[in-house]
């Protein structure tokens, strides 16, 4: 089965009627949807909303928007809860639950609604809640909000954790949950942990504020920055780039994790910088050749069945502003490095695209299917790749 998407709606999942279609290679399943998708364009199909593998679910981005066009579209607060709605409709469909959702990406196209949609995430998760990293994009179709999620089947085991000291956050979400043999952290800016007050300051204050911090929650179970095996930087301008990361250097010197790097907002005026980290307990390989001797980020990091992959752009001086050049550039390099791990696009089974040019997803998307033509979840969102030059990033997991 193929998937086609000529407009970027990423997983609007309206009337929620849900199948699991299992595919042979992997021991992987694609939630699809089998009515028709109330958008506006009857039989168009979209992303998977959720690929579930290597006993985790994945979703792509969802929305709150009703049909494109319409004039009744929700505010803010009704999109949230529309995408949080559609949310448990995706987990509950892949065997799973709010409850063991154990890290959420939220995208808000304005900043200033992050207090709003703060009161209704909060009705949806309002006890251990999950790990979660919110920043500022643009959004597909005027959307104000998207969401992703990653959680496990119901019965794993799924755990919160608080550092001794700590203030308690204001915002609903938790510092740190682990399931099986992962961590998740949230996206993390510059406060202090004992008392959640802002600590300003150069971005390498508030990277050496951040990553201090990631060190007490990463012992709180029993782990070590040599345990992190994937990272997310967002910077408010790619200028901090450099300082970002002289500092982030200095913790990951050695056997450093797969990185993505994007320029968004952040929810708070004082801050330039927000990072999120994955860690496993399990014994990690790096794969590929060293990105930069510049840079302390891994081309790519295997945990056992599954694989980070560093945020991939494809602009060469042969490209610049052709984002069909670079896409296929990009997708080239992460076939290499799929290629020294043994697997093949078939096997990834989590994406997510920075593409700063919203209006040029179909021409995006026309050579990404073309690649990953077995679908996996994936959130295209309005973001900038610090390369100047770069009209894509692209940022994968997979798993075999």
């Amino acid at each position: 089965m193929r998937l086609s998407v000529p407009r970027p709606l990423v997983a609007l999942v309206a009337c929620l009627a849900i199948s699991v279609e299992v595919w042979s290679q992997q021991d992987r399943r694609i939630l699809d949807t089998t009515a028709e998708v109330n958008t506006g364009r009857p039989g168009q199909v979209f992303d998977p909303p959720a690929v579930v593998a290597g006993g985790f679910i994945y979703t792509s981005g969802l929305l709150g928007l009703e049909a494109p066009g319409r004039t009744d579209q929700p505010d803010v607060a009704g999109e949230v809860r529309r995408a949080l709605e559609r949310l448990k409709t995706v987990v509950d469909a892949a065997g799973s639950s709010l409850a063991q959702v154990v890290s959420v990406t939220v995208y808000l196209r304005n900043p200033k609604d992050f207090d709003a949609m703060n009161v209704v995430y909060r009705e949806f998760f309002a006890d251990k809640q999950p790990a979660r990293t919110t920043v500022g994009t643009e959004l597909p179709h005027g959307a104000q909000v998207m969401i992703s999620a990653v959680a496990v089947p119901n019965g794993t085991p799924r755990e919160v954790f608080h550092p001794a000291g700590w203030a308690k956050s204001l915002r609903p979400y938790s510092y740190v949950v682990r399931a099986g043999d992962f961590v998740f952290l949230s996206g993390l800016v510059s406060r202090r942990g004992t008392d959640d007050q802002v600590v300003v300051g150069p971005v390498q204050t508030q990277t050496r504020t951040i990553l201090d911090n990631a060190g007490v929650l990463l012992r709180t179970v029993g782990l070590s920055y040599a345990n992190v095996v994937a990272a997310r930087v967002f910077l408010t301008d790619d200028s901090f780039f450099e300082a970002m990361n002289d500092e982030y250097g200095r913790y990951f010197s050695g056997g450093p994790p797969a990185r993505a790097t994007a320029v968004t907002r952040l929810m708070g005026d004082d801050s330039s910088v927000e990072i999120s980290l994955i860690a496993s307990v399990s014994e990690k390989q790096l794969l590929g050749p060293t990105v930069s001797p510049s840079l302390p980020v891994s081309t790519a990091v295997r945990v056992g069945s599954r694989v980070f992959l560093s945020g991939v752009v494809g602009n060469t001086d042969a490209n610049v502003g052709d984002v069909v050049a670079q896409t296929r550039e990009a997708l080239t390099r992460i076939k290499r490095t799929l290629d020294l791990a043994g697997m093949s696009f078939a096997d990834v089974v989590d994406s997510t695209v920075y593409l700063p040019d919203l209006w040029q997803y179909d021409r995006m998307d026309q050579v990404y299917r073309e690649a990953l033509l077995t679908p996996p979840a994936r959130s295209t969102i309005g973001a900038k790749p610090v390369t100047r030059a770069g009209l894509i990033e692209l940022m994968m997991m997979a798993v075999k």
